[in-house]
């Protein structure tokens, strides 16, 4: 495997990214669910609104992972940064790209003043689970996901 490149997402990666996405959803049994189109893609990370930021990881030119995060507010905590999806390719899982991808979103954090990160986790996706275990983290069972969907 050629060396593995982290950078910040540009506009031009969003096709591969929303690809990634699907792929987690796919994973995940989930895919039906993914509405997202293209455009509102780009314009949320890109637009003049954008309200998403990104790394991804390049190996021979080919993005094969993400790490997705926006900006959170907690009343207690202040600015916190909530990580959407870290996602890696299937073929590519094992190799510590992922890794990376978490590590430099953390960095991101830590560098910008952020008084944390927070994230989801399946509770049936064990190796996540485990990946996410190797960094301490609080895994908080008193708070219930709750969620309401907008019909257009």
């Amino acid at each position: 495997m050629d060396e593995v490149v982290i950078r910040r997402a540009v506009k031009e990666d969003c096709v591969p990214m929303l690809d990634l996405i699907k792929e987690l959803a796919e994973y995940e049994k989930a895919l039906h669910e993914v509405t997202v189109t293209l455009d509102e893609f780009v314009d949320a990370g890109f637009g003049n609104s954008a309200v998403w930021g990104a790394f991804v990881a390049e190996v021979d030119h080919e993005i094969v992972g993400i790490s997705l995060y926006y900006n959170r507010y907690s009343t207690w905590k202040g600015r916190r940064l909530y990580l959407e999806d870290l996602v890696v390719t299937e073929r590519m899982r094992g190799k510590q790209i992922g890794k990376k991808l978490f590590d430099a979103t953390l960095e991101f954090g830590k560098a910008n003043n952020y008084s944390g990160m927070m994230f989801q986790v399946l509770n049936w996706n064990e190796p996540a689970i485990n990946f996410y275990k190797k960094y301490e983290p609080k895994f908080d069972d008193e708070w219930l996901n709750v969620s309401i969907e907008f019909k257009n």
